[in-house]
């Protein structure tokens, strides 16, 4: 008999990170210390995600916008997330969590694309939390390259504009294969998604904290998910 899923538990959470460099200038340390400290709490999260119930976790750990921050903020996060590459392969082993990354992968240095094609191939086969890093993404930007694509189908005529359906835009995003998020999470407390995963949000349930990214621990997701368990869901996977 298959198990019925539990309707209080989202299937698939999506979480903004945000707060990283507030947090750290709190303590009166660099920028840098935060997103440190933030990408320690990554595993922390998969861990707890995984043993609540939820099957996909989705971050976003650098947009397209992020290039506008200070060069040597943005020098400092790139050396972080290509030794955060690396350290995610024992991670991902030791979790069992098949790992994918999602983002205009070729605005990276190539060092940080072999990395996240080697993480991706060793993890393919595990069977635990699919966990999704959105890297160098951005909503407007997939959502232009999925136009863009076919756009190019429809030229060489290989479709028609009224062959074009939302099942055949799902499949030309970048999260073809993965469900859309059921529930948001946003921490730091700004109220806004951030050019986060526009399409794939239409009909999940938002929630913001003021908890830094940080600070943001196994008890901080466990409330977000018991808020999202009382809520009506009257559109989508009810």
């Amino acid at each position: 008999m298959m198990e019925e899923k539990n309707k209080n538990i989202p299937e698939h959470v999506a979480i903004i990170l945000d707060g990283n460099g507030r947090w750290a200038k709190k303590r009166g340390m660099p920028r840098n210390y935060g997103h440190v400290q933030g990408a320690k709490n990554v595993e922390v999260i998969c861990r707890a995600a995984w043993d609540m119930g939820i099957k996909y976790l989705t971050v976003y750990a650098f947009s397209t916008e992020n290039w506008n921050r200070p060069k040597e903020e943005v020098d400092a996060l790139m050396k972080l997330l290509n030794q955060y590459m690396k350290n995610c392969q024992r991670t991902a082993k030791k979790n069992n969590m098949k790992v994918r990354v999602i983002g205009d992968k070729s605005g990276l240095s190539e060092a940080i694309q072999r990395d996240i094609a080697a993480l991706e191939k060793a993890t393919e086969d595990y069977d635990g939390l699919n966990f999704t890093i959105a890297l160098n993404y951005g909503g407007r930007d997939e959502l232009t390259r999925m136009v863009r694509k076919i756009a190019a189908l429809v030229k060489d005529g290989e479709i028609a504009p009224e062959d074009i359906t939302e099942n055949m835009i799902e499949e030309s995003l970048d999260t073809a294969g993965l469900p859309d998020p059921d529930l948001m999470i946003r921490t730091s407390y700004e109220l806004r998604i951030s050019n986060y995963l526009l399409w794939q949000l239409a009909y999940a349930e938002f929630y913001f904290t003021e908890v830094p990214w940080p600070d943001f621990d196994e008890k901080e997701l466990q409330k977000a998910v018991e808020e999202y368990g009382q809520r009506e869901r009257r559109f989508g996977k009810v």
